[in-house]
């Protein structure tokens, strides 16, 4: 049985978007390169044959690996959440020490996004912070070193 992976709304929705292109759109034009690369003759030494067939096997894997996820996803529900302690879906803010408040979406890893806030739950810092309240000092064990960080604020 496969692993349950927690996604957003906005998540689910970004990778049913890729999934319909894939199976679309870029089927669509795999399948046109194949055709003129089969009509060119000799497909042992045919390097756009050897290229298409390559990439559609890339394409192919991807599809699957959307399905399985997508057949296997836990939305992660915010009007099911309390803001009593972290969760995965759990907006966090906070502050190690002296440096400036820090915010975090603990998200599935599928979406997460270090860059932009969105960090997994299964991430050193998300693992850490999983159901620690308000106040809480966290100490965290990352490869960078040991952080200690205090929540500032759940939503």
């Amino acid at each position: 049985m496969a692993e349950s992976s927690y996604l957003t709304a906005d998540g689910l929705e970004k990778l049913k978007k890729e999934l319909a292109h894939l199976k679309s759109t870029e089927r669509d034009e795999l399948s046109k390169r194949l055709r003129a690369a089969i009509q060119m003759g000799d497909l042992s030494e045919n390097a756009d044959y050897i290229q298409a067939k390559e990439e559609q096997g890339f394409l192919e894997g991807r599809i699957i690996d959307l399905e399985n996820l997508l057949n296997n996803v836990k939305i992660i529900e915010e009007k099911d959440r309390k803001n009593e302690k972290v969760d995965i879906g759990s907006i966090v803010t906070v502050q190690e020490s002296n440096y400036p408040e820090e915010t975090y979406y603990l998200v599935g890893p599928k979406e997460a996004d270090p860059n932009n806030g969105k960090i997994s739950y299964q991430s050193p810092i998300g693992k850490s912070l999983l159901n620690h309240k308000l106040g809480d000092e966290v100490s965290i064990e990352t490869p960078g070193g040991n952080l200690k960080l205090k929540i500032i604020k759940i939503q």
